[in-house]
This record gives C-alpha cells, sequence and structure tokens, in this order.
C-alpha cells in the first residue's frame, strides 16, 4: 500500500470501537453535540458515522476513563486519544459549535508549532465516558506529516 502524501480524504475510511460507561449519554454526545449520524445498535454497542468513518462505543465501563497524558507543545496531551483532521473552516465552527454547548476542553482550541512545519489547529476534550477526542486542521493539508 502506497503511502498517501497529501489529500488523508483519500485513505479508505477506519474503524474503531472504544469503551462506554452509558449508552445514552454517548448517543446525546456523539449524535447531537458532535453532529454524528447515528448507524446500528444493539443493547451494548452504538456505531457512529464521524466524518465518513465507522466509531462504535461499546458499553464496557470498567474500560473507561482517562489515561496518561505526554508533554507536547507545552500541553498535557492524554496518550488514548482519537479524532480527525478537518478543514479549517469547519474546525473553527466545530470549535465554536463546543464552546456554544459548554464543553469543558482539555487543550483549548489554538494553533499548535506556530511557524514551524506541521503548524496545526488542536482542541482537545472528553466525552462523558472520559475518553479523550482531539480535533485537528491544517492550513495546509500538505503539511500533514511535515518534519
Amino acid at each position: 500500500m502506497q503511502t498517501p502524501q497529501t489529500n488523508p480524504a483519500m485513505l479508505s475510511p477506519f474503524h474503531l470501537a472504544f469503551p462506554v460507561d452509558d449508552l445514552a449519554k454517548a448517543r446525546q454526545f456523539y449524535g447531537q453535540v458532535l453532529g454524528c449520524p447515528e448507524g446500528r445498535s444493539s443493547e451494548d454497542w452504538i456505531d457512529f458515522n464521524f466524518y465518513g468513518h465507522q466509531i462504535v462505543a461499546h458499553l464496557a465501563p470498567s474500560q473507561t476513563g482517562l489515561a496518561q497524558r505526554n508533554a507536547v507543545d507545552g500541553h498535557g496531551v492524554p496518550v488514548r486519544h482519537f479524532g480527525i483532521v478537518l478543514p479549517m473552516s469547519d474546525w473553527d465552527a466545530m470549535a465554536d459549535r463546543l464552546k456554544s454547548q459548554g464543553i469543558e476542553f482539555i487543550i483549548e482550541p489554538y494553533i499548535r508549532f506556530k511557524g514551524e512545519p506541521g503548524e496545526q489547529a488542536t482542541m482537545f476534550f472528553l466525552d462523558p465516558s472520559g475518553n479523550a477526542l482531539e480535533l485537528k486542521a491544517f492550513g495546509d493539508i500538505t503539511n500533514l506529516f511535515a518534519k
């Protein structure tokens, strides 16, 4: 498989399963707060369309909680996290949406690595089960893997 050099939108959708401690809260957060359409579900899991990718919230209360944090650009970034790279205008809109809904950020929306290769907009927040999410954007998507 050839490694993409520029446009990650050409990638196949990924699948990610993660633990939650309350499916109703997960349904509200991913469906209403983030705006992810719901797919199939059962008494133990719900799948969501996360920007064209399949994420699945599995009921597993003993597996939830915040992971270790490592320092990145002066912030404590949760080691275990997932997210999406958005176009900058969509990232701005989502930052505004999350702020208006009172979401508490682990790392407030800001520009990381300013003036360096890999400069990016980023924000981190938790879902109701303590899973960390990162949303990021690049002014120039070709810098996604810049060194």
